[in-house]
């Protein structure tokens, strides 16, 4: 009973700062539960699970701004998941600690970048909308979908920094996207990919999809009432937490 509510404050604490900064759920929730005494393999799938909870949570908040796209959406979820597939498949099968260190530079970089630019994401300026665009940034999001299937936490933070700085979205948009699309379809992927060819600790679950939910609701509302400013302040703090956390070990 103590490890069941433990593993829901931790999930509701990692999912509403998620929620708010556009990912970085990983850098509570796995550790914790590695900490707790699962393989790492098992808690990665365990936690992939569990953030389809914090898509969900997110969407039902999300869904009542009508803000997203239906075709842009569809482009975002195309362009990922076969990344995701991919990255799930190999990871598995390969050591960890090199990519992450690599991860961690490149997160931390999204920090002092999103830090030293102070109108990134303060307003909505849609670019790259074309061919070129599209093909581009379809193929950075594949990429980074690769990292969402294969590595532990923070890759949500590149998918919202990428809307932003590719796609000209604001900060509240991009995060609504990463949420939804990323949180739904992209995680649900991987943690359809990692169940099959891994083992996930159902025991914990509950507490997980609770927390998880609750979080990403609560997480997304703050996101919606605070506006840009904070949500850029939070994207900047949770990337150099998660880039530091990734670096450490």
């Amino acid at each position: 009973m103590f490890e069941q509510i433990l593993v829901f404050i931790i999930s509701l604490i990692a999912n509403i700062f998620s929620a708010l900064s556009g990912g970085g759920a990983g850098l509570i929730q796995l550790p914790v539960l590695i900490f707790l005494g699962l393989p790492f393999g098992v808690a990665l799938a365990t936690h992939k699970v569990a953030t389809v909870a914090l898509g969900i949570g997110a969407t039902i908040r999300h869904l009542k701004e009508s803000h997203l796209e239906r075709q842009f959406a569809l482009f975002i979820v195309a362009t990922g998941l076969p990344g995701v597939v991919l990255g799930a498949s190999f990871i598995l099968q390969v050591p960890d600690r090199i990519a992450e260190v690599a991860l961690g530079i490149l997160t931390l970089g999204l920090s002092f970048y999103s830090f030293f630019s102070p109108q990134l994401g303060q307003l909505h300026q849609p670019t790259h909308h074309d061919s070129r665009g599209y093909l581009l940034g379809g193929i950075a999001l594949f990429n980074i979908g690769i990292l969402n299937g294969s590595l532990t936490s923070g890759t949500g933070l590149f998918v919202t920094l990428w809307l932003v700085k590719w796609f000209g979205l604001d900060y509240k948009r991009a995060v609504a996207y990463t949420l939804v699309l990323v949180g739904l379809f992209w995680n649900g992927a991987g943690a359809i990919t990692l169940g099959i060819l891994g083992e996930i600790y159902w025991l914990w679950i509950p507490a997980l999809l609770l927390g998880s939910v609750l979080g990403g609701y609560l997480g997304a509302h703050l996101a919606i009432v605070k506006g840009n400013k904070v949500i850029k302040r939070s994207f900047e703090i949770v990337t150099l937490l998660v880039g530091l956390k990734l670096i450490i070990g």
